[in-house]
């Protein structure tokens, strides 16, 4: 089991300061990979809560942070692909490869926020199979010398974009929904579980991705299984990854045995951190007892 941390992106916390404090202890505590997440804008009024209120640029905030760190893998779980042209996100995401040393895992959504599309310009309608077109030009971009490519939503001339990543990053799948565990399963390096997933039947959700490997001919082994921890730090158990810190690594170790082969702590999805209305010394002290607390044992 690899143990990650996420740092601050959310509220009244998330500064350039606190991102890399957090990293760069992250990184000397043996952590494997710091992580952020994605939220274009907030609809004024929209009941999602505070944690979406105020978020920085995942792809930015990671490389902000690769300059400042050396070891640690930076991950973005997820960006939301509709949002730009996937010609535009392979040149962003190979830069950052390069600019990182080839430490990045790029985790990719299809979008759920109806206003989030509306403003970017693209329909909601049809996003699976968009995604899929989406990702294969991604590998082709980041891959092949000459790319040309004419499909159903995305269009290039002969091109030639680079200069390429090396290596090419890792592409991670989100999703919740049978269809879209099938679609990790099928076409990418693994899965990342949403900050609403039942973690009590992850196991089951695991299967379907393998399934669906087995079934395209791919070896389900070689998926990775990446859970988003929302964790809370409390005096009583409130469900999974809350509680105590000795509870908390307890359903760290349940995951293992349910098929999960990576958990990253997110702190930005309490609601007692990750609000903009959070005090910004508290939320730090907090999150650096439990980055301290909940560091991986060495091996």
């Amino acid at each position: 089991m690899k143990i990650g941390f996420a740092v601050p992106v959310s509220g009244s916390w998330a500064t350039p300061g606190n991102m890399k404090r957090i990293a760069r202890r992250a990184e000397e505590l043996g952590y494997h990979e710091v992580w952020t997440f994605q939220r274009l804008l907030y609809p004024v009024g929209h009941p999602m809560g505070p944690v979406y209120r105020s978020v920085q640029d995942p792809i930015v905030s990671l490389s902000y942070l690769a300059g400042l760190t050396d070891r640690i893998r930076l991950g973005v779980a997820v960006l939301n692909l509709p949002f730009v042209s996937p010609a535009l996100m392979a040149k962003q995401l190979a830069t950052l490869q390069d600019v990182s040393g080839g430490r990045l895992d790029v985790g990719l959504g299809l979008g759920w926020l109806p206003e989030e599309f509306l403003a970017s310009g693209v329909p909601m309608e049809r996003r699976g199979r968009r995604g899929e077109e989406y990702v294969e030009i991604l590998r082709r971009l980041w891959t092949e010398d000459v790319v040309e490519h004419k499909g159903e939503f995305y269009e290039l001339p002969p091109i030639h974009q680079d200069p390429k990543p090396v290596p090419a990053p890792p592409i991670l799948m989100g999703g919740t929904a049978a269809v879209a565990l099938r679609r990790a399963g099928r076409i990418a390096d693994g899965w990342i579980s949403s900050s609403r997933a039942d973690l009590g039947a992850i196991d089951e959700q695991i299967a379907v991705v393998k399934d669906a490997a087995r079934e395209a001919g791919r070896d389900p082994g070689r998926l990775r299984f990446v859970c988003r921890g929302v964790t809370r730090v409390r005096a009583t158990d409130e469900g999974p990854l809350a509680g105590s810190y000795e509870k908390i690594r307890a359903d760290v170790a349940a995951l293992g045995a349910k098929g999960v082969t990576e958990v990253f702590h997110d702190l930005n999805f309490d609601p007692e951190i990750g609000n903009p209305d959070a005090d910004p010394a508290e939320s730090m002290r907090r999150a650096e007892e439990a980055l301290e607390a909940l560091a991986p044992t060495p091996s």
